[in-house]
């Protein structure tokens, strides 16, 4: 398949490419600096560009069969609509592309309990972009799914267990390459399309 990545700069971005070129898809990165992508690989393109430009995404994300969205602030407990303003451009330019699947990357505490409560209160600017993102891919006309993970760490570890609506009993951490192998699975198995999926170690 070919995958249109967006936020591959980052940790779980970077291992969604990886693991996509493993299994021998073609990546598109769409990045802001391309130079910070070491990678090599035949299958790899690198794009330049800005992820709430629409035109540069339209441009860019044509003749692909897939959307996947690792996009996350630099800094969380600053005020942002990063996720927000991406998340519009990104669905339009999707629907202007013919481009239906779209998977994209949130958070577990959006889900209902007392720590996620906590999570989203220290975190309430990342959180309230992240809430008015998933709002706005339900919105659209888009085989979307959205993964909303707890805490994210660089073990090495590809094992996840996924619930839909639900975060996973007991799920307190996961991978970032364990998330990376959910949001590729789904992709691959036609999984959980329309659906919130809690994920976790």
């Amino acid at each position: 398949m070919k995958l249109f990545v967006i936020g591959a700069t980052g940790r779980t971005g970077q291992e969604i490419v990886r693991q996509a070129l493993v299994r021998g898809h073609h990546v598109t990165a769409f990045v802001r600096s391309p130079e910070s992508i070491a990678l090599k690989n035949e299958r790899l393109s690198l794009l330049k560009g800005n992820a709430m430009d629409q035109s540069q995404l339209f441009e860019a994300m044509q003749n692909h069969d897939a959307v996947i969205s690792t996009l996350g602030p630099r800094e969380v407990f600053k005020p942002s609509s990063l996720l927000n303003d991406s998340a519009i451009a990104t669905s339009r330019a999707m629907q202007r592309s013919g481009v239906k699947r779209l998977v994209v990357l949130s958070a577990a505490a959006h889900f209902p309990g007392i720590p996620n409560r906590i999570a989203s209160f220290i975190l309430r600017n990342h959180m309230r972009d992240s809430l008015a993102m998933e709002k706005i891919v339900q919105a659209n006309d888009l085989d979307w799914t959205i993964a909303r993970p707890p805490r994210l760490t660089q073990k090495d570890s590809l094992n996840y267990r996924s619930r839909e609506d639900a975060a996973p009993r007991m799920g307190f951490t996961l991978s970032r390459k364990a998330v990376a192998a959910f949001m590729l699975d789904a992709i691959e198995q036609k999984k959980h399309i329309r659906k919130i999926v809690g994920i976790a170690k």
